[in-house]
């Protein structure tokens, strides 16, 4: 029997053949915006790695010999650590298509318990999105998994490591427009460098004040300019080696690497600090992945990127392109600047990172996301760069440690990857891990002995940043602890009975926290101070699990609190780390009928058909903001009427909960201040009184996060000792 078609192709008229033709020119269209997006900063490398390279002692070893040294190592480079490991390794390590250290921190967390977020359930374990593929367990597996599950601080070291590549690949985004500026500068020395920095300014804020249109279109006005550069150097430098160089490639042989390490000793070295630049933008391609796909991304790299770029190394040009080279060399931030955005969104979900508003900019590609607050700060930040730091070779010191650090945190990731996740062999693991490994660390080793000269810029701004996603995360954890600790007791609210000594009035009461089991203290300090509460109480935690996207039918995890007359709930609300929070009215909706249809199906009952509930159906009722909106409730009272709702097949307590919908849902917060106990020592009170104070008083609050509407808000002040 044929396949049925897909919704799409129904739902446009097109065969199976022409979807998938359709499918092929999406991902054709998919590898174009990736060369405005992500392959910008990679693309400009040319404009300054000589430079860089050839600066300090070397300017005094460039004979052709040395020459042809430095375009070994940079043909090998880029050969290796940008085609081999990333393109055709590391990317398919993503996690359902999202990349990034974060991403492999996740697909690691899924596949042994490493994960240190406090709330997570061995229910979350049968998420379809958690599936573990791969052979069987291997006793290599079988050993690192224990080795983690028995050492937790082990757990917070990884964790840690994964926050240091994580933070440098910030750091690289602040650097990424100061550098490449710098490159367009070093060619056209005619015009003055203050009128330089001011255009570059100019363009920055031009290009910062574009990413709320999202990537889709910002890519459509960067693709084609990055694209004419590329084809500008990749047929320059076709031209310049026919005519006027063709034994150029005799530079390709690993043999002239040699020699140049040989002539050169101690100066060669230290050289490889620009030679690495080279590979810049190579981890922002693997962190902005989510943006578009694996394939688009692979495509548009061997096709066209690797060969262009290959060929303006051995032929380095300019002077025929300097608009093209000008206008290039400032949208190669655009890499960085999309893979932050995917880098905080995952940060944010694994409560490394304070909350910020996150905008999905596509309803096709769901990775496209902007981030408000992060684009302002970051377009502050590389202004303060562009215009502070004006040394090329200070500016490139820093970049070459910034990109180091980065690909061997993702090195090592990938070896566990390779052991826990995809089961192979400690061999093959080994040879990966030594060879990559020693690589990066030589050109790590002459990075670093550039610290005095530059490379504490990425250090300083990487400490800032990992010192806010530590202490967040310090915080968080503090709070999740006091709330466990301060549970209000199950026998407290039985003793009270059904009514819970309290009136209780029409409607339904939503009572947010983190918890997963047990009664938030919370409720308690509510019902103490007004003793009064809605019929129908349901204790919400929302969550995040270490997958990307949670499928609409695994969202919602119902359970009873207490006996049947009490009309208590308890729904874990699961998210993935790149799902997008649904608005008010929808949620509201869905969670209702997730609690019908657990009153409906406990005990083995099935569903009534009256009640049956399609995501995809469009209703046109209009709710009293004259929009349009799926609901539930609509739904019905439409089907059956009012006054036949009574005669339907539904069981009383699911007829009470439909009433307690019609008259309303309230949403009970806490609006909690956490402070250091007094016998703490003074750097858990720094680190809470102060900087996890300042941070929560400027973060997005919970109700602005979960979109509840004021009217419809009521928030429990509270202080947790921590």
């Amino acid at each position: 029997m044929d396949p049925m078609p897909s919704v799409e192709s129904v739902e446009n008229g097109i065969s199976q053949k022409n979807a998938k033709k359709a499918s092929c020119s999406t991902m054709l269209t998919l590898a174009y915006q990736s060369l405005g997006v992500v392959y910008g900063d990679l693309s400009t490398s040319p404009l300054y790695v000589y430079k860089t390279t050839f600066s300090g002692k070397l300017s005094l070893h460039e004979d052709d010999e040395e020459i042809y040294g430095v375009l070994s190592f940079i043909f090998w480079t880029f050969t290796l650590i940008a085609l081999f490991k990333y393109i055709f390794i590391v990317m398919s390590a993503n996690d359902n298509g999202e990349g990034g250290t974060f991403a492999l921190y996740s697909l690691l967390c899924r596949h042994a318990k490493l994960s240190i977020l406090p709330n997570q359930q061995d229910t979350d374990e049968k998420l379809s999105a958690y599936a573990v593929e791969g052979s069987t367990e291997t006793w290599q597996s079988s050993v690192l998994k224990s080795f983690f599950e028995k050492n937790p601080k082990c757990c917070k070291g990884l964790l840690v490591f994964v926050l240091l590549g994580t933070c440098m690949t910030i750091g690289d985004g602040i650097l990424t427009p100061a550098i490449s500026v710098s490159g367009v500068k070093l060619k056209f020395t005619g015009l003055h460098e203050n009128y330089i920095v001011m255009i570059s300014c100019v363009i920055l804020v031009g290009l910062f004040s574009l990413q709320h249109h999202g990537t889709h279109r910002v890519a459509f006005i960067f693709a084609p300019i990055v694209t004419a550069w590329l084809l500008c150097i990749g047929g320059i430098g076709i031209y310049n080696v026919i005519k006027w160089n063709p034994h150029i490639f005799h530079a390709l042989s690993p043999v002239y690497m040699f020699k140049f390490l040989r002539s050169t000793c101690i100066e060669g070295w230290v050289s490889l600090g620009g030679v690495v630049l080279s590979i810049t933008g190579v981890e922002a391609m693997f962190a902005a992945l989510g943006h578009f796909s694996t394939l688009s991304i692979k495509i548009a790299f061997t096709f066209l990127v690797y060969p262009c770029l290959v060929l303006s190394y051995l032929e380095p040009i300019f002077w025929p392109v300097f608009i093209v080279a000008t206008c290039a060399a400032v949208i190669g931030s655009q890499a960085v600047i999309s893979a932050t955005f995917s880098i905080i969104s995952q940060c944010c979900a694994l409560n490394c990172f304070p909350r910020v508003k996150i905008v999905h900019t596509s309803s096709k590609i769901y990775g496209q996301i902007y981030i408000p607050e992060v684009n302002w700060t970051l377009m502050c930040l590389c202004l303060a760069v562009t215009i502070g730091l004006r040394d090329s070779n200070m500016i490139g010191h820093a970049y070459g440690l910034a990109v180091t650090t980065v690909m061997f945190v993702t090195t090592c990731l990938m070896a566990m990857v390779m052991i826990i996740v995809w089961k192979k062999a400690i061999v093959t693991t080994f040879a990966f891990l030594v060879f990559f490994g020693l690589v990066e660390l030589l050109y790590l080793s002459a990075a670093l002995y550039k610290v005095p000269e530059g490379g504490w810029i990425p250090l300083v701004l990487s400490f800032i940043f990992m010192a806010i996603m530590i202490l967040w995360n310090y915080g968080t954890l503090k709070k999740h602890q006091f709330d466990v600790e301060n549970k209000v007791s199950m026998n407290r609210i039985l003793a009270l009975g059904p009514s819970l000594g309290m009136v209780r009035v029409p409607g339904i009461g939503l009572v947010c926290s983190n918890l997963v089991t047990g009664v938030p203290a919370v409720f308690g300090h509510f019902v103490t101070n007004l003793p009064a509460f809605h019929h129908v109480v349901i204790f919400i935690c929302v969550k995040s699990v270490q997958v990307p996207y949670v499928d609409e039918k695994e969202r919602f995890l119902i359970s009873r609190v207490g006996p049947k007359e009490y009309a208590l709930f308890r729904c874990v609300v699961r998210y993935g780390y790149k799902d997008l929070l649904q608005e008010n009215y929808d949620f509201e909706d869905k969670l209702v009928y997730a609690i019908i249809q657990f009153v409906e199906t406990e005990g083995g009952g099935q569903m009534p058909p009256v009640i049956e509930f399609s995501p995809s159906l469009t209703l046109t009722h209009p709710n009293h903001e004259g929009r349009f909106t799926r609901s539930l409730l609509d739904f019905n009272v439409t089907v059956l009427g009012n006054g036949q709702l009574e005669g339907s097949y539904l069981k009383d307590e699911s007829l009470d909960i439909f009433k307690a919908r019609e008259s309303g849902i309230a949403y009970i917060l806490g609006h909690s201040h956490a402070k250091a106990k007094k016998s703490s020592s003074i750097f858990k009170k720094f680190a809470i009184d102060v900087v996890y104070a300042f941070l929560s008083k400027n973060c997005r609050e919970p109700d602005v996060a979960m979109s509840v509407p004021h009217t419809s808000l009521l928030e429990v002040g509270m202080i947790y000792y921590v």
